[in-house]
């Protein structure tokens, strides 16, 4: 098969659609159920790009959660602790840790799941079916992998009343080294982005602390291969082998490293002991739950312990903004990547409350002094890549 007809484009006005190969060879993408639409595949073959290069660099499986052309997170198939498993909704899943893929789902989805609600998920591997179950029970589009168990595949034709997306893409497929798309019926061409990133990148490091950790350079090759397929300017801070807040498509960089920033410390207040002892009535949705956790961290927490009796089994307590701020403030090691250099040093202090240790940026701005100087300020580690991530 050499096209697919798409049930419209971005919008239901743009018709036709379809999706095909130029040169007339065959799809390297299999639908197995479903009918993806034009904004499904585009996130899609991005997000395979993602988790295909992260698997490839780090060797350990990982998944990726994406929202209208922009990764919500992507994550390594690292094992989560009883404290990530509650804050992800996962504690209840027997065996989660005797499948990777599974601990990447959950940790990818489990970032921002305000943003990954309706969702569009790869896999770098095989999906399992254990895989498949966390998948089933969340509110999402479709799913790309490179293959499926039988059991698993059985079990994602069951979703959305049998109308999940599921695609099987070629793990071997290689795209052109030249790619093209119109706008306004102008072609544009360019050379696809097959820039490698590793640990190499990070040889140059300006800030008096040198110290890198592995944990570290880990991070922050998923911050940066996270980045590579995100809608730019973007930002993305990484921790514990997981991107944890993603700020994208903002015109000023200050605004990605808030909004980023933001996610990322809704992230880490989720475990917070208020947090996960919340007392949420039986039978409460994931969803609901989830507006009521933000509601309780971002919004107003008094009126959310106010009007109590709907969610909860008895009031919970106020978590106040200085107690958020003082649980903030005792964290470290986060990692922060830019896809473009930072102009200001307000970049750094706005990491720096949020835990960020280690930052890469590719440098070259005329104030690089000024934003060394600021690193410096706060012990933190700084690597000029000498790399631009632009996704567009």
């Amino acid at each position: 098969m050499n096209e697919f007809e798409l049930k419209y484009g971005c919008n239901p006005n743009q018709k036709p659609a379809k999706i095909y190969m130029a040169d007339g060879s065959d799809l390297p993408v299999t639908v197995l159920n479903g009918r993806p639409g034009y904004i499904n595949f585009l996130d899609a073959l991005n997000s395979w790009q993602l988790v295909k290069e992260l698997k490839e660099v780090t060797g350990i499986p990982c998944a990726a959660s994406f929202k209208h052309v922009s990764p919500t997170s992507a994550a390594l198939g690292l094992k989560l602790d009883d404290r990530l498993k509650k804050a992800c909704f996962v504690d209840d899943v027997e065996g989660l840790d005797d499948s990777p893929l599974a601990c990447a789902y959950a940790r990818a989805r489990g970032t921002d799941r305000l943003s990954s609600y309706g969702d569009f998920v790869a896999l770098s591997d095989e999906c399992d079916a254990l895989t498949a179950k966390l998948i089933k029970r969340e509110v999402s589009d479709g799913v790309i992998a490179p293959g499926y168990t039988e059991e698993a595949l059985s079990i994602l034709k069951q979703k959305k009343k049998g109308s999940y997306n599921i695609i099987q893409i070629d793990p071997d497929y290689v795209c052109a080294p030249i790619e093209t798309k119109q706008v306004f019926g102008i072609s544009f061409e360019q050379g696809h982005n097959n820039l490698k990133i590793n640990e190499e990148l990070f040889q140059n490091i300006p800030t008096r602390n040198k110290t890198l950790t592995p944990e570290a350079k880990r991070d922050l090759i998923v911050a940066l291969i996270t980045l590579k397929y995100t809608q730019s300017n973007s930002v993305a801070y990484a921790y514990d082998g997981q991107a944890i807040g993603v700020g994208a498509g903002q015109q000023s960089r200050i605004h990605c490293t808030r909004l980023a920033g933001t996610k990322a410390d809704t992230w880490f207040l989720r475990m917070h002991d208020k947090v996960l002892n919340l007392p949420f009535k039986k039978g409460l949705s994931r969803n609901d739950k989830d507006n009521v956790i933000d509601a309780y961290i971002n919004k107003n927490e008094e009126d959310v312990c106010e009007n109590w009796e709907k969610h909860f089994t008895q009031r919970p307590e106020p978590f106040t903004k200085e107690e958020m701020r003082n649980y903030l403030d005792s964290l470290s090691g986060v990692s922060l990547g830019s896809d473009a250099f930072f102009p200001f040093g307000d970049n750094i202090q706005r990491a720096h409350m949020s835990g960020v240790s280690y930052v890469a940026q590719p440098g070259g701005s005329i104030r690089d002094d000024d934003v060394i100087e600021t690193c410096d300020r706060y012990d933190m580690v700084m690597c000029f890549t000498g790399i631009r991530l632009f996704h567009h």
